[in-house]
């Protein structure tokens, strides 16, 4: 049994998208509650990659296929957790906002939230906050992680923040920023609750968020 989540997790390690879907079936048919494939197989191994990254033997590349290879797993047991009663640990809502489209960052921050135990609504590039504020609503989110990589769209985090402010909406969420020009001055300066340099700072980020969501409800 410790075989299969030592093998999964390995497989997580070295991004190996065939590898961690097979060993996931395995283990499933083995018996293996879901839960303890996702938090000793999945969400360990992405932690190890998280800290691989902060003590620089990982790079974004590696960050990626890893994410990707737990993405799919994700895909395959997803079903197997929502028959357990699985529930996520939070809510995100994560897009680029408007007038910006890039996303390799956005999407590595997303992958790498989803392997965490996070609930991940994905509202892509250009996003304005009128949308933001339609996935508090609809979608319940706790979480919104706003991402930009052009100084001439970072007031628009501004905007989305006061965006939710204006709706009421504002206490019910937590806001996290990140991209290349954004900082943490910036981050307090707009209101944010947080702000993360890169993916791995971003989960450790959302995790801490979702302590408070959770204490405070």
């Amino acid at each position: 049994m410790a075989q299969f989540i030592q093998e999964i997790y390995e497989g997580i390690l070295i991004g190996d998208n065939m590898l961690v879907p097979k060993k996931i079936e395995d283990a499933l048919h083995a018996g293996l509650p879901p839960s303890e494939i996702l938090n000793d197989g999945m969400i360990s191994a992405i932690t190890e990659v998280g800290r691989r990254f902060e003590i620089g033997e990982y790079f974004v590349p590696e960050m990626l296929i890893a994410a990707r290879s737990m993405q799919t797993g994700m895909r395959l047991l997803k079903p197997y957790l929502a028959q357990a009663n699985i529930k996520s640990i939070g809510r995100v809502a994560i897009g680029t906002v408007r007038g910006d489209l890039h996303d390799l960052g956005k999407n590595l921050v997303a992958m790498m939230l989803e392997g965490a135990g996070f609930e991940i609504k994905d509202l892509g590039t250009d996003v304005n906050p009128e949308k933001f504020l339609q996935s508090v609503r609809a979608d319940g989110v706790n979480i919104i992680a706003l991402s930009a990589l052009l100084t001439t769209t970072m007031p628009m985090m501004k905007s989305v923040v006061e965006a939710l402010e204006t709706a009421g909406l504002r206490a019910k969420v937590k806001v996290i920023i990140g991209g290349a020009p954004v900082t943490e001055a910036y981050a307090k300066q707009i209101g944010a609750d947080g702000y993360a340099a890169d993916a791995s700072q971003a989960v450790g980020m959302a995790k801490s968020l979702a302590v408070e969501i959770t204490s405070s409800s």
